[in-house]
């Protein structure tokens, strides 16, 4: 065993080592990261040849965490780890977007990227080290790769920008960015802000870019020391270049006219681009067909993506036939369906985003149960996307990664807009029925509206757009909320929403080398025209929020009590509490505070949260009654025990003032040294003296 090992510095002084010889020496390449008491464990292994008509690169990349690595068991009745979370997809995603353009085109072989988190310890952020765990092992394998690459999470934290934050310093953060680069290049981007710059936005990028360039030299020592500079050898495709030339000579004029139509109906083009494909086929001998035809596929997605490509360069025509800063035609409509508590239809050009709002009770809450993320979530946004929307014949399955990240960007995008005091839990399903090109964006709009549909108080309204770039080296042209080919065909896709006032999320993934800062900014600047844009027509479609909820929402009353009562309210086994819930059909919820004890109830819709309001009302006024009888009751009986301790207090006195004139009728006995012996006349004396004496003069 000859472990290697190796260490970043971070700008606070934190370390990072990556080691590699030590543990899974049988995988292509392995490399355990530490930082604090955080490990990572990041493996990859490749297949030696690609598979039979594999084309592409056929990468797979899983982010693990294990419970025990925190101290704790998994959930469920097994006690083990299950099917990954949404938090272990979501940093899964992050790492394969970077990767994924850095393979050779030609490299097909199958190709498995695992990390595992076997230890944390809550201060560091371990989704932030996957990146870094992830390049380091491929860096320091035989794998053919364009790396090395490194992630870091970058947050501004009371002005001043922070390396890789801990939970902590995420907290009190106004801005937050996961960035991915190699040495020259940033390949991704993904965060949320509270509705900053452009500029403020550039000026984290290239704060994060600064430190991965460190990362990247310490990847490539790495491997230097662990003698693994030099690459496997592979051949994963057999080409016939006379035949590429030929589908190029033949197939590229018809291509470009195509690209030039400027055709809004993305099936008329793809029917007319794959025409001219089938036809070079069926010009082929007929004994060449097959053998030939897979061949020709992959040369003509070349033809077409360079007659895409050199219309929008040279004419500045793009494939629907807009300019590259015009947005497509965009329609909405709110309250679209009778039952949602909110409802909206958002469609610009070939992308429909169908989103609903429900308003929930405490009940409702989302229970985050992750390793290091326990919680409970108010707010839920989730993104459907059914196989109809592109006119796929296939069946409908489970959520898949792609969803869950789409959705995250839009929760993202949203929800710094979404008031903090608001009474309910809140859940936003947004169903794309079309799409073509930036359906995530379509969602941050369509949700936006159903908010404001459903009586949501937002901040202010959110929309969002996607940008696309062309690029030859020397030209480029940044095109304005792209189609899905543009993506696809295309070297970048920008996603940036936010409200008038600044960007509340971010989402870029980059398929090309040198993409300047000033592109960047020019992108950022055009996007925000678009986004202003849509925002007009957004609040021309719902200028504020709806006044009052709908008839259906439920109506929720709150009211505190004293801590000893919290039992009897709920009652044995929670009888009590159970049968209010059955008899009146409300909703009740106790949560235990320290004024006392919080009960949320929640009437079905408005008109028995009207029943609810008013019965709470005269049980407020009866018992307001009672108090003030009770105040009237108790004042009379302490005026009557007052009067009593007078009356008693009184006759004490006459007592004592009695007592005292016996002793002087006794001392007068002995001054005078006779007897007064009549007992009537004596007690007669005492009476008069006493009211002579004793009692005020009236004069």
């Amino acid at each position: 065993m000859n472990p290697i090992k190796k260490t970043i510095t971070l700008p606070d002084g934190r370390e990072i080592t990556l080691e590699t010889g030590k543990l899974a020496k049988q995988a292509d390449g392995a490399v355990e990261l530490r930082m604090g008491n955080t490990m990572l464990l990041a493996t990859i292994v490749s297949a030696p040849e690609a598979g039979e008509g594999v084309d592409f690169m056929p990468l797979t990349v899983d982010y693990k965490e294990k419970f025990s690595s925190a101290g704790r068991f998994p959930g469920g009745f097994l006690k083990r780890e299950g099917r990954a979370s949404d938090y272990e997809i979501l940093t899964s995603r992050l790492v394969d977007r970077v990767m994924r353009p850095l393979f050779p085109d030609n490299y097909h072989a199958e190709t498995f990227v695992n990390i595992t988190m076997f230890s944390a310890d809550g201060v560091d952020m371990p989704d932030a080290l996957a990146g870094l765990a992830a390049s380091a092992a491929i860096t320091c394998s035989d794998i053919p790769f364009n790396g090395p690459i490194s992630e870091v999470r970058v947050a501004r934290v009371d002005g001043q920008f922070v390396i890789d934050p801990t939970f902590e310093q995420l907290e009190k953060a106004d801005m937050e960015l996961m960035v991915g680069a190699t040495y020259d290049n940033i390949m991704m981007v993904e965060g949320e802000m509270d509705e900053v710059s452009e500029a403020d936005l550039l000026a984290a990028l290239k704060a994060a870019h600064e430190e991965i360039r460190k990362h990247c030299k310490v990847q490539l020592e790495l491997a230097e020391a662990a003698g693994k500079t030099v690459k496997r050898e592979y051949c994963h495709e057999v080409n016939d270049e006379d035949l590429r030339k030929d589908v190029h000579d033949k197939c590229y004029d018809k291509a470009y006219a195509v690209a030039k139509a400027g055709c809004a109906d993305k099936h008329w083009r793809a029917d007319s681009f794959a025409a001219i494909c089938d036809e070079y086929i069926e010009s082929l001998p007929e004994e060449e067909r097959e053998e030939k035809a897979p061949l020709v596929k992959r040369y003509y997605h070349d033809v077409e993506r360079e007659a895409m490509r050199r219309c929008v360069l040279d004419e500045g025509i793009r494939l629907d036939g807009r300019k590259t800063t015009e947005i497509r035609p965009i329609w909405c409509e709110t309250d679209y369906l009778p039952g949602p508590h909110g409802s909206a239809v958002f469609t610009r050009g070939e992308t429909q985003s169908l989103a609903t709002v429900t308003l929930g009770t405490k009940l409702d809450e989302k229970i985050l149960d992750d390793v290091l993320n326990q919680g409970r979530e108010r707010f839920l946004l989730h993104y459907n996307f059914p196989p109809f929307s592109t006119g796929e014949a296939r069946p409908t399955r489970g959520v898949g990664r792609r969803e869950i990240g789409h959705g995250n960007l839009a929760h993202r995008a949203i929800k710094r807009m979404f008031p903090e005091d608001f009474p309910y839990v809140c859940r936003v399903v947004s169903d794309i029925l079309e799409s073509n090109g930036s359906s995530s964006m379509a969602t941050v709009c369509a949700g936006t509206l159903a908010l404001l549909d459903a009586g949501v108080k937002l901040r202010r309204p959110v929309s969002g757009i996607a940008m696309g770039l062309i690029s030859d080296g020397s030209k480029y042209a940044i095109l304005s909320d792209i189609l899905g080919d543009e993506d696809h065909l295309g070297d970048m896709d920008f996603k940036v929403t936010g409200t008038r006032k600044g960007i509340t999320a971010t989402q870029m993934d980059i398929k090309c080398d040198g993409l300047s800062y000033e592109i960047l900014e020019q992108a950022l600047n055009q996007a925000k025209e678009g986004r202003l844009h849509i925002l007009d027509i957004i609040e021309e479609t719902i200028p504020a929020p709806r006044e009052d909820y709908k008839p259906h929402v439920p109506r929720i009353v709150t009211m505190t009590i004293p801590k000893d009562l919290i039992g009897a309210v709920i009652g044995p086994g929670g009888k009590i509490i159970q049968g209010i819930q059955e008899e009146s059909g409300a909703t009740v919820s106790i949560d235990e505070i320290d004024e006392g004890g919080y009960i949320e109830v929640a009437a079905a819709n408005k008109e028995q949260g009207r029943i609810l309001r008013e019965a709470m009302e005269e049980r407020d006024k009866i018992v307001h009654e009672a108090r003030k009888q009770a105040e009237i009751a108790a004042q009379k009986e302490l005026d009557a025990v007052k009067q009593q301790i007078q009356i008693e207090k009184d006759e004490a006195i006459r007592d004592i003032r009695r007592q005292v004139a016996v002793l002087s009728v006794d001392i007068a006995e002995k001054v005078l040294r006779k007897n007064l012996a009549d007992k009537e006349a004596q007690m007669g004396m005492i009476d008069r003296m006493l009211d002579e004496v004793l009692t005020p003069n009236k004069n």
